[in-house]
């Protein structure tokens, strides 16, 4: 029987592990850490939130948009949801999309994949860091956690570089350059900003729900509505985080305060000599220091704020860049070794905030479990 072993134990090597030992494929992962799927445990802010209703390549970050879209079309949202419910539990979509398990805990979503890889009989080997791949005539050599093991085909689902805490520190990627593979430029992304001190002193701890613009030298990049939390630092919440797909360093951010409430009207509120009732006491008496009373309004639906980068990798959910799509084939065969897979964050394919990042780990898990079936 072909042998396929897989590099990483996060969700897009999970899926694949699952995928191919339903097929009847004899499969290992190789899990550096000590336990699989710490990274999907986390996701969501714990909730776990796998995918998005609102699915679509415009979502996503990519050097082959194109193949992005015909990845999904082969498996979507819809095929996500149904290939989680087939290993068990129920998943609901919220009032935005984003798709989640109907008890709320993403941990649950890791013990469901735990459960059906034993019962599928994977062999899955812990502390296994990979520290060797290269390919001969009689296949795929790897050095793991200090043995030698051989593969027929090697899916390689180890990540990027965000969230190094999980084991992903980006060492994957000189696995793939030993068989000539490029990588183009890496960043954080889905990630809090850093942003000049003196616009967010004062406002530690205060969380609003606002719009959002980025504007680079004047034109506009990203608007979006959603949480915003003022940092020591900078900004957090699930609009920054959005956000920071588009920001960079001298850009500016524009925070509407009150996104629900017309600038005549708040002018009109404004008036009546104070600023209880419209927002937060420590944020009003923030804007106050900011702001002489007749700039107020303007201030409130315009509160500019400079970017001048991010916390890092340390801090971010996904890595921006990677191994082009370009250098793969539909099935995200490596277009320079045959039998060679790639599938997740490792890939130069990112998705916004919403669940769309996961969703490519199990798009990309399925075509790369195709192509290892096709490829034998």
């Amino acid at each position: 029987m072909r042998h396929t072993i897989i590099i990483g134990g996060g969700a897009s090597g999970m899926a694949c592990a699952v995928f191919l030992a339903r097929k009847g494929h004899s499969v290992t992962v190789l899990e550096r850490g000590e336990r699989l799927g710490r990274k999907l445990s986390a996701t969501g802010n714990g909730q776990g939130n796998v995918t998005n209703v609102h699915m679509g390549a415009e979502h996503y970050f990519s050097d082959d948009p194109e193949k992005v879209a015909r990845a999904l079309g082969r498996f979507g949202c819809e095929e996500t949801v149904r290939f989680l419910e087939s290993m068990g539990g129920i998943f609901l979509p919220d009032a935005r999309g984003r798709v989640y398990p109907a008890g709320r805990q993403a941990s649950a979503v890791t013990d469901l994949f735990r459960r059906e890889l034993l019962r599928l009989g994977v062999e899955v080997r812990l502390g296994a860091a990979v520290t060797e791949l290269s390919h001969g005539p009689n296949g795929f050599s790897l050095l793991a956690g200090g043995e030698r093991c051989t593969a027929d085909a090697v899916v390689l689902a180890a990540g990027g570089m965000a969230a190094p805490n999980f084991g992903t520190d980006g060492s994957a990627y000189e696995l793939a350059r030993g068989f000539g593979h490029t990588i183009t430029p890496c960043r954080p992304a889905l990630v809090q900003l850093r942003c000049d001190p003196s616009a967010v002193r004062g406002l530690k701890g205060i969380r609003v729900d606002a719009g959002l613009r980025v504007l680079r030298q004047g034109k506009l990049l990203f608007e979006g509505r959603g949480d915003v939390l003022f940092t020591e630092s900078g900004l957090s919440g699930d609009a920054v985080f959005r956000a920071s797909s588009y920001a960079q360093a001298g850009d500016l951010i524009e925070i509407d305060l009150l996104p629900d409430v017309r600038a005549e009207r708040l002018k009109e509120a404004l008036g009546k000599g104070t600023l209880l009732c419209i927002v937060n006491n420590g944020l009003a008496r923030a804007l106050e220091k900011k702001a002489p009373r007749g700039q107020l309004a303007s201030l409130l639906k315009r509160f500019p704020v400079g970017v001048t980068g991010t916390l890092g990798y340390r801090y971010a959910q996904v890595t921006r860049g990677g191994i082009p799509l370009a250098e793969t084939d539909e099935s995200l065969m490596s277009r320079l070794q045959r039998g060679l897979f790639f599938t997740g964050e490792i890939l130069n394919t990112d998705g916004e905030c919403g669940g769309y990042n996961l969703q490519w780990a199990f798009t990309s898990a399925h075509l790369a479990a195709e192509g290892v079936e096709q490829c034998f």
